[in-house]
């Protein structure tokens, strides 16, 4: 079964969203701005695509950093993966931080992120006294090992 993506343009200097290999698991956002925008060690910058979507019911766009951007230059999500729900309308915009020790200028249609397209399950929720032991119980993090 073949989902669709619906794409709005908000901006003329949007471009719509793209696979960029057959394989791919992403769709690869562009930067939709009117001047570069640097940002500095440690500094978070929201960066508009200039498009409003809308999913597949029972979908999210998960937004996820670009690798290369991330082991090249310390580009990254604050909240990686993003979520942008189903029934939201406004403009997709995505926030980076740059955790490297260099300034990094985002330029116009430059890739800046991936969106991929994952379902979601939604659960009844129910109230209990007790959970089912297992072998892991309260262990948190770390408590598997590494």
């Amino acid at each position: 079964m073949t989902h669709q993506l619906r794409v709005k343009i908000l901006s003329p200097l949007a471009q719509i969203p793209a696979y960029q290999s057959q394989g791919a698991a992403g769709l690869d956002l562009h930067a939709a701005i009117d001047t570069p925008i640097e940002i500095h060690p440690g500094e978070i910058k929201k960066i508009p695509i200039g498009i409003a979507i809308a999913l597949p019911t029972g979908h999210e766009g998960q937004v996820r950093p670009r690798s290369g951007l991330a082991s090249r230059h310390g580009i990254t999500l604050p909240n990686a993966p993003g979520t942008i729900d189903e029934d939201y309308r406004g403009e997709v915009s995505v926030p980076l931080i740059n955790l490297g020790h260099a300034s990094f200028v985002i330029e116009c249609g430059m890739r800046i992120a991936q969106m991929v397209i994952a379902p979601v399950t939604h659960c009844e929720i129910a109230e209990c006294e007790e959970l089912d032991e297992t072998a892991r119980g309260e262990g948190g993090f770390g408590s598997t090992g590494g």
